[in-house]
This record gives C-alpha cells, sequence and structure tokens, in this order.
C-alpha cells in the first residue's frame, strides 16, 4: 500500500509488515495524490506544485517528472501507459508516460478542482467528479468534450466507480450537502438508481465477486456500508473511524478494503472475503450473496 503523507510517499508490505519512505518532496510542497499503475511497478506521485512523478517501487527510483499543472494533482489514474491527472485548476491532462513530449490530451469541463477520476476497466470511457457538483463521462477517442455532463449532484463528487461486472454502469457519490449515489448507464446517459445515503460519501469500491458495493462517509457517520446491487438494501453497517473517512482502496484480490481517515489511521477491513469452496457469485442471487459472503470486520490498523 501506497499513502502519501505531507512530503512523503511511504510503501506499506502486507506481507512484511515493514515501512519504507519511497520519496520525499521539497519543503515548499507536499504530496497531493498517490496512484500504483495497474500492474503494480510503479507509483505516480501528484504534488502541490502541479508536478507530477512516476517512481519505480522496486528500485526505488524516480523515472521522470512532468510537468504541466499550476496547481496541486488532486487526482490520478492510470489506464495502461496514460497517466490521468487532474488539478484544482479544474483541467485534466492525460500524459503518456512513454514519451518525452507527454501531455497528449486536455480535457476542460469543470470549473473548479477535479477530486474524482476513474478510468473504466476496458479504457473506452473516463469519469471525473469535480468540487462544482458536476460529473463529466467522457470517450477516450473523443476528449474535445464530455460525452455526458450530469448536475445531479448538489455537492462534490469525489467518489466515482466503475462496475466490474457491467462495463457501463458508474456509480458516483456527493459531499456533505447531496449524500447521493447516482447510478449511471453510461452508453446511453440515464440514470438508473440513486441511494440517500445520509452522509456525506468520500468513496466507492464494488466488489469483484459479489453484486455489492461498499460506499465510506464523513460527516456525520464516518462509516463503512455495503449496498446489494441492484436492489440498493443495505446489508451492514458499522463505525470506521474517529474522523471522516478520506480514501478506500480494494485490494487486487478483491477481498480487502484499505481506509485511511483524517486522523492519519489506516485501517483495513475483510469487506468481500471469500470463505473456503464458495463461488464467485456475480450473477448470483442477493440471498445467496448474503449466505456466503463474510461479514465486515476489521483486521489491521496502523497509526
Amino acid at each position: 500500500v501506497a499513502i502519501g503523507l505531507e512530503r512523503n510517499v511511504y510503501v506499506w508490505s502486507a506481507e512484511s509488515g515493514s515501512v519504507h519512505s519511497l520519496l520525499e518532496c521539497p519543503e515548499d510542497t507536499y504530496i497531493s495524490s498517490v496512484k500504483w499503475s495497474g500492474d503494480g511497478a510503479y507509483v505516480a506521485a501528484g504534488l502541490g506544485t502541479g508536478e507530477v512523478q512516476i517512481w519505480d517501487v522496486e528500485e526505488q527510483t524516480k523515472l521522470r517528472s512532468m510537468h504541466g499543472h499550476d496547481t496541486r494533482v488532486s487526482v490520478m489514474g492510470w489506464n495502461k501507459h496514460i497517466l490521468s491527472t487532474g488539478a484544482r485548476s479544474g483541467l485534466v491532462f492525460n500524459h503518456d508516460v512513454r514519451i518525452a513530449q507527454h501531455k497528449v490530451a486536455e480535457l476542460a469541463s469543470h470549473t473548479s478542482e477535479v477530486c474524482g477520476l476513474e478510468w473504466r476497466p476496458d479504457g473506452a470511457q473516463l469519469a471525473t467528479g469535480g468540487n462544482d457538483n458536476l460529473v463529466s463521462i467522457w470517450d477516450a477517442r473523443q476528449l474535445n468534450a464530455p460525452k455526458f455532463q450530469k448536475t445531479n449532484h448538489k455537492a462534490a463528487v469525489k467518489a466515482l466507480a466503475w462496475c466490474p461486472w457491467q462495463n457501463n454502469l458508474l456509480a458516483t457519490g456527493g459531499g456533505s450537502h447531496d449524500r447521493q449515489i447516482h447510478f449511471w448507464n453510461t452508453t446511453s446517459g440515464a440514470r438508473v438508481n440513486s441511494i440517500d445515503t445520509g452522509s456525506q460519501v468520500t468513496s466507492l469500491r464494488w466488489s469483484l465477486g459479489y453484486k455489492e458495493l461498499v460506499s465510506s462517509s464523513g460527516f456525520p457517520d464516518n462509516s463503512l456500508s455495503i449496498w446489494s446491487y441492484p436492489s440498493l438494501v443495505k446489508n451492514i453497517e458499522i463505525p470506521a473511524h474517529e474522523s471522516r473517512v478520506l480514501h478506500s482502496a480494494l485490494s487486487p484480490d478483491g477481498q480487502m478494503l484499505a481506509t485511511a481517515a483524517a486522523d492519519e489511521s489506516l485501517k483495513f477491513w475483510k469487506v468481500f472475503e471469500k470463505k473456503a469452496g464458495a463461488q464467485n457469485l456475480v450473477g448470483g442471487s442477493a440471498a445467496a450473496t448474503a449466505n456466503a459472503k463474510a461479514s465486515l470486520s476489521k483486521a489491521t490498523t496502523i497509526r
């Protein structure tokens, strides 16, 4: 797990329990975002100055720096060799990390900070969310303007998640003055479902093995909830942190969830743990999912 904290990016190994500092940025800036590449070999670090650095984790060496943004890089996402970076300016840049002239596209649709950014797993579409309460859905082949722009949220849209078993289904979550999760068909642009969560939605993660979604919340609950889809039944909700949950990340095998909070604690949760002999239940019934899925429980806390 890579964690950005003040001027450092730390890497924690689940196997050994060891922590090392991968990088330390200059005193005049700070780490504003961190993102692993899809193959787990590289970490991109966004800085408060607008610089983006690419690091080889195993060798602990910086491969390159990329400039272009003049405000902090608040969110990033990989699509193979393309790294998309969203900034406080409202702009999103696509960088081809293989070439010297790395900036290959500029996406302009937000009027304030980009706080959410997720590529669809097949790379066909990109979703961005902003402090302007907008959701933009981009066709990767046509980046001069969004394919769809959604204005339903009444607060910043930080939480975005593409469904792993239906690639044109996007979940979006709104901030403390909105508290909604909306579900979109990104082929037609139609809103197909909504949940009023009663709390600020700070992140969304789909299960890789069950027809379920886990949401993290900030004010007022600071909790984790698991929802069945498409019934939208809340299966479980538990208090997660003493302060608002800032971010979550699902493990590559889809079983563990890491959450980071404003109190600088990092927690690991068994959210979608497979029981021995249990089959992958995507496409199965909600009842079967409920019977097979292990209960949500905390595994580890790091401060």
